[in-house]
């Protein structure tokens, strides 16, 4: 069999979406089907790829909640949903009939096991009606509190087992809120399904930007063989959000930016950066090279995190013309609120490739403006040819940035001389846009992830260690903020790019963050 490039392999949305015919007709059961994430993202996503025409005839959706609605009502509740958010609108007709007709409701609490005993009878109709063949994916869009119940009284009503077909979970973040939850939460999930069946979903992987990442520093001959410490000087790692809290401050208090933000996102862009090219672009040989580099991080603890990271609460001031109060005076934030909603670090990989190279990552609310971005500073030329000349200290270090969000591309950065007598160098870029380089619509992030869980395809989710080894790195800062003192916590104006301490920090290894 002839090998498959890289780009081929990385690619599966190369020739548009996978073909219908490759799929097995399923149903997805959405726990928690009347929240936001349904009704934002998980309907629209499934709405469009029945309008490219990838899902079989026969998928169908069922959708688990507590409020008591019917089939018609939660129907007519998702075409608005759709309408609303669906990047292909308005709705067509014919596509929404043949969608909706395979919708069904069923009202029923968490924790009640007769709820999942009435799923069975249901799901069992659907398969003779239908076709679907007893394959099964079960989606948890709900709060994690309610993670532990689905997962048992999915398990005690038999609905993990099937003789006929597949079955499969979908488990969104956060997976556990530090290490010993996470590790509890993978042994509860680990006694119902199997590790094959699990699909820990991060949005941020089905973004095509994202894995992109893979292909530009892979299959590129003239990227790969500098792509490392001899070559690379600093690498910054940027997620700005430029909105608040937005009605989300319970959530935030327990969370704040680290484990929103670092854990899961930002990690996750990190080892794909990082990575070794794997023996094979499969899910496992993927993800081996990904948890290498987690383990590979080198630890901060005790004194080194308050010289290695930086953590901030936004301040009064202005974002985008209208004015911002403080996190301390957001409703339902304590006063004495010690949660962070800018966090900035340092931390280098302890590996061959990448020993001594500077990592920063920064993340916060209420900065100039969204965007996320990962920028690869390489080191300084010689210059031996210009030392004599007015060009010396002209010349600044070249620079790749990868733009995820907005503005999705690749630009490049480099010296080139001013047209005149005189030797003078300016750093000109070269720029790559998507949407001007490729005639095709983007597929959204739940499109991708949810047709590859149809597939069985775990590539673009998080394994069981990948899980517990980013929450290992992070443990450790977290265990030394939660008896600092406040003193350490600094304030930032919302609108500014962070606080003062957060420029001072990577001055002092030379060092500025780049300023989009």
């Amino acid at each position: 069999m002839p090998q498959r490039n890289v780009v081929e392999a990385a690619n599966p949305f190369r020739e548009g979406l996978r073909s219908k015919e490759s799929l097995e007709p399923c149903v997805m059961v959405i726990f928690g089907a009347t929240g936001d994430l349904t009704h934002r993202k998980l309907l629209p996503a499934l709405y469009n790829l029945a309008l490219e025409h990838p899902l079989p005839a026969g998928f169908s959706v069922v959708a688990f909640a507590r409020r008591p609605y019917d089939d018609n009502i939660f129907r007519e509740q998702a075409l608005e949903s759709i309408n609303e958010h669906s990047r292909q609108k308005p709705v067509n007709p014919q596509v929404w009939e043949n969608f909706s007709s395979g919708i069904h409701y069923l009202q029923s609490d968490f924790h009640n096991p007769a709820g999942y005993e009435k799923l069975q009878v249901l799901l069992n109709k659907i398969d003779q009606e239908r076709g679907t063949s007893g394959n099964r994916i079960f989606y948890l869009s709900t709060p994690p509190s309610q993670y532990p119940d689905i997962i048992h009284n999915v398990g005690l009503a038999g609905l993990n087992r099937n003789r006929k077909g597949w079955t499969r979970i979908i488990i969104e973040k956060p997976f556990g809120h530090d290490l010993p939850s996470a590790r509890e939460l993978n042994r509860l999930v680990g006694k119902v399904f199997k590790e094959e069946q699990i699909y820990r979903i991060d949005h941020y992987l089905g973004k095509e930007t994202v894995q992109n990442i893979l292909v530009f520093h892979l299959a590129n001959g003239i990227l790969e063989p500098v792509w490392n410490r001899r070559y690379v000087d600093s690498v910054q790692i940027t997620v700005a959000e430029h909105l608040g809290l937005e009605g989300r401050a319970g959530y935030y208090e327990e969370a704040g930016a680290i484990r929103d933000m670092v854990q899961n996102h930002m990690l996750q862009l990190l080892t794909l950066v990082a990575m070794e090219p794997p023996i094979a672009f499969d899910a496992n040989a993927v993800r081996d090279e990904k948890v290498k580099v987690l383990h590979a991080l080198q630890p901060i603890t005790g004194r080194d995190v308050l010289t290695n990271t930086v953590r901030a609460q936004y301040g009064p001031g202005w974002v985008s013309g209208q004015p911002i109060r403080g996190y301390l005076q957001e409703s339902g934030v304590s006063t004495t609120s010690t949660t962070e909603t800018y966090v900035a670090m340092k931390l280098f990989i302890d590996n061959w490739r990448w020993a001594g190279v500077l990592f920063y990552l920064r993340t916060g609310k209420h900065l100039p403006k969204r965007l996320t971005e990962i920028a690869i500073q390489f080191k300084l030329a010689p210059l031996m040819l210009f030392k004599k000349s007015d060009a010396q200290g002209q010349v600044e270090p070249n620079v790749v940035t990868l733009r995820i969000q907005p503005d999705e591309g690749i630009s490049r950065k480099f010296g080139a001389k001013v047209p005149g007598t005189d030797t003078q160098i300016r750093s000109v870029n070269m720029d790559f846009f998507y949407g001007s380089s490729f005639v095709r619509e983007q597929p959204e992030a739940y499109e991708r992830l949810i047709l590859d869980t149809m597939h069985g395809d775990s590539t673009l989710f998080t394994r069981r260690d990948e899980v517990e080894a980013a929450w290992a790195f992070i443990q450790s800062i977290l265990d030394e903020w939660s008896v600092a003192t406040r003193e350490s916590m600094y304030t930032y104006e919302a609108g500014s790019w962070g606080p003062q301490a957060a420029d001072e920090f990577i001055w002092r290894d030379g060092h500025r963050w780049r300023r989009p």
